[in-house]
């Protein structure tokens, strides 16, 4: 089953460490760039408090939260160390630069 891929903008769009929002029927997703040019794309609430993980810190691959220093995975989308609970991931591509993603996959995973 193939799902559906929406375009969401180009690698150089997003600032190396940094994240961009895109808006979706489901709500935020926050789309994170490593310093490694790596791409991940996690829902923009903290599981804590629903801080906007995309004006956190990218480090590695996690992020921390700007309201209470969580801190996420970017591959997980996990609470790391002693904090506990999760944001949902959603399935990203990198095709030369150009970003898309699922939201269907992510909808069934969801589930």
């Amino acid at each position: 089953m193939d799902q559906n891929w929406i375009d969401i903008g180009h690698i150089d769009d997003i600032p190396l460490r940094g994240a961009r929002c895109v808006k979706t029927p489901q709500g935020k997703v926050a789309v994170f760039r490593t310093a490694e040019n790596e791409v991940f794309a996690i829902e923009d609430h903290c599981p804590h408090k629903g801080g906007p993980l995309s004006q956190g810190i990218v480090h590695g691959k996690a992020v921390t939260c700007p309201l209470h220093n969580w801190v996420i995975s970017l591959e997980s989308g996990r609470a790391q160390g002693a904090d506990e609970g999760a944001v949902r991931t959603i399935p990203l591509r990198n095709i030369d630069g150009q970003l898309s993603m699922s939201l269907e996959r992510a909808l069934i995973a969801a589930e």
